[in-house]
């Protein structure tokens, strides 16, 4: 049996060090074949503050998340990435689809792109079980599927994400981190600036009854959501990469079986 095939779309900058590195190392410890992509195949680069320096230490990724970000940006998948933009992309050979979160504002390259919403709204229906279709998110990589809409059918229009069960950032760790962090790092914690929508009401609003359908926790301990209906699993922070990754390993292996 062929290795599952996997990809992971990236903004050129922003992403979470911790939520693109520590789902890598799990995916190729488990023999997938993983595949970067960025809008024109230029070589990502996860959030500096994340990595290095006082905000790394304060609020940033662990030494062994560190440890795996510089290992996954030393193979030739990273650095060579795919161009999403491509006129012959596609999403269609890949098992799975992962997408990373970040605040930092360059994510918002990939989040605000049609090209890219346009792929994930072609894929993501492919994932009803059973399939062999898989997608997953963490954080603002959630808000990416949320704002990808369905071109055609009885639900044309509206959210890829619309009846999932999900997860993401939760409104209030957003709150504490952007206001704890104000004064000296700005606007940092808010990807669409000062007065924009956190992440989890952003994704609330495309939902069809987000009552019942939003998971949230916050507490610290790890937490995912896996949907009924969809090969579909999400997660809130860096904090659930190590859970979100081995759940997520284990979706894909059992839909190929």
């Amino acid at each position: 049996m062929a290795a599952p095939k996997v990809l992971i779309p990236m903004s050129d900058y922003g992403h979470d060090p911790t939520e693109t590195s520590i789902p890598y190392r799990a995916f190729k410890n488990a023999g997938f074949d993983v595949h970067f992509a960025t809008e024109n195949g230029k070589t990502p680069e996860c959030d500096k503050k994340m990595l290095r320096g006082a905000t790394q230490k304060l609020l940033g990724a662990t030494c062994q998340a560190v440890k795996a970000y510089d290992a996954m940006a030393a193979t030739p998948e990273f650095t060579t990435p795919l161009s999403w933009s491509s006129p012959t992309f596609s999403l269609s050979s890949y098992n799975l689809i992962f997408l990373p979160g970040g605040h930092e504002k360059g994510v918002r390259q990939l989040i605000d792109s049609p090209v890219m919403a346009q792929h994930l709204a072609s894929y993501f229906p492919q994932t009803v079980k059973p399939s062999t279709k898989n997608v997953a998110a963490v954080c603002h990589g959630v808000l990416a599927l949320a704002v990808a809409k369905l071109p055609d059918g009885e639900h044309k229009g509206k959210s890829i994400l619309h009846e999932c069960d999900t997860t993401a950032l939760p409104g209030m760790f957003e709150g504490v981190a952007f206001w704890g962090t104000r004064l000296f790092l700005g606007d940092y914690y808010k990807t669409y600036g000062v007065g924009s929508d956190s992440v989890e009401t952003a994704v609330r609003k495309v939902l069809d009854n987000p009552d019942k359908q939003y998971a949230n926790s916050i507490g610290l301990s790890p937490f995912v959501v896996e949907d009924k209906k969809y090969n579909y699993i999400s997660a809130r922070f860096p904090g659930d990469a190590d859970l979100l990754a081995e759940k997520v390993v284990a979706m894909v292996q059992a839909n190929l079986l």
